[in-house]
């Protein structure tokens, strides 16, 4: 594993003092991409980061179920209802928005969309994994993946959203931080001394756009957390769905002006994609906390 180092190094410190001084530190970040690596099959940190996010999220979830008591029968299929609408929300939503002039020009490519495989030009495949998400298109998976997952076992409605307002942070955290871990979905250039150099990308010190979210919704999820623990009759109104989407989506609008254009079309866009389709899941979020005034729901109920 390549080490994360400092730049300016040690050596102009000592060699170059006054030079230095005027020089803000920025962090030259060039991380493996593996966790390990052992005869051709290694681990991913992405991937690593993903399964913490899921695996956290998941037993978040289980302790929300036991504490409103309701049952673990209900519970764990959840989890496949879960994992599986937000994969293919979240890969079709960035195929669709974010590179429909490549995924929507042959059949090949539309199968690409699905199957996590690369078609070479001439004749085979290559195994790619899935390297572009879109998390507005993972909402909207895991919403229609919990309507068949409520209708399916009798589940109340906002019961469900609500356990998944209060869970989704620490998920989302760890998510960009395998970006960050991947040096993608990278920030503008900037002179800020904690700015990152993404080594795979240039040698520019750019905004750690990764860094800023996975705080950001570290941060929130710290906050729906609290909430909860002082109001848990709120379980059930959407209020924790309601704050999670919105301060989400509040969250990315604003960081999207610290991050670099991922596609072309966006350059010429007052704001960027990722901007357009946070607008409407904002405007949900706040509909829900505005519904969700006066009302309590009895644990258990």
């Amino acid at each position: 594993m390549r080490k994360v180092t400092l730049y300016p190094t040690l050596s102009q410190v000592f060699n170059n003092k006054k030079a230095i001084a005027m020089l803000p530190l920025y962090i030259t970040w060039n991380p493996s991409e593996y966790l390990f690596n052992f005869g051709g099959f290694g681990i991913r940190w992405y991937g690593m980061c993903w399964l913490i996010g899921l695996a956290l999220g998941y037993f978040m979830m289980k302790w929300l179920y036991k504490q409103h008591k309701y049952s673990q029968e209900k519970f764990e299929p959840l989890f496949l209802y879960v994992f599986i609408s937000i994969l293919l929300g979240a890969r079709l939503g960035h195929c669709l928005f974010y590179e429909p002039e490549y995924f929507l020009t042959s059949a090949k490519n539309i199968v690409e969309m699905i199957v996590p495989i690369r078609f070479l030009e001439h004749g085979g495949w290559k195994f790619v994994g899935y390297q572009g998400l879109a998390s507005h298109g993972g909402v909207v998976g895991l919403l229609l993946g919990l309507y068949l997952y409520i209708k399916r076992y009798k589940m109340k409605p906002w019961v469900v959203l609500d356990f998944f307002g209060i869970c989704s942070g620490i998920t989302a955290c760890f998510i960009r931080i395998g970006n960050l871990m991947n040096s993608e979905i990278i920030g503008k250039i900037t002179d800020v001394p904690w700015a990152f150099i993404f080594y795979k990308v240039d040698s520019s010190p750019r905004h750690p756009g990764q860094l800023y979210e996975a705080l950001a919704y570290l941060l929130l999820f710290g906050l729906i957390f609290f909430i909860y623990k002082r109001n848990p009759k709120k379980v059930g109104t959407g209020l924790f769905f309601g704050l999670c989407i919105f301060l989400i989506f509040v969250f990315r609008f604003a960081i999207e002006y610290t991050k670099e254009i991922q596609v072309a079309f966006e350059s010429g866009l007052p704001i960027d994609m990722g901007q357009i389709l946070s607008i409407p899941l904002i405007i949900l979020g706040a509909w829900a906390i505005w519904r969700s005034k006066g009302k309590e729901v009895e644990i258990g109920a």
